[in-house]
């Protein structure tokens, strides 16, 4: 498909995901909406030297907005919740 760094958007940082990452090793990334499971595994193995044991995704519906009269909307995009093998870390985390 692409290359690593055009697949994989930014890392998404929340409560939730940290959460998620401290317990269960489990990481959240913002994905180009085209992209698969598998595409998604091999660029975070590529970019981090980890191993991927599971990848889940979904897509996120873009919110409502008002600018003064005006409705629009933000763009959907797509998360995925990548699972690292036992031992391994992604440390672009670590200061966070």
């Amino acid at each position: 498909m692409k290359n690593a760094r055009q697949i994989i958007i930014r890392p998404i940082v929340t409560e939730k995901s940290t959460v998620l990452r401290e317990e269960s090793n489990q990481y959240s990334f913002r994905v180009v909406p085209g992209a698969s499971k598998r595409h998604i595994a091999a660029a975070i193995e590529e970019l981090f030297d980890v191993h991927v044991t599971d990848v889940r995704t979904m897509r996120m519906q873009g919110k409502k907005k008002r600018l003064g009269r005006n409705l629009g909307r933000k763009p959907s995009w797509k998360k995925a919740i990548v699972t690292l093998a036992a031992g391994d870390t992604v440390d672009f985390f670590e200061g966070v």
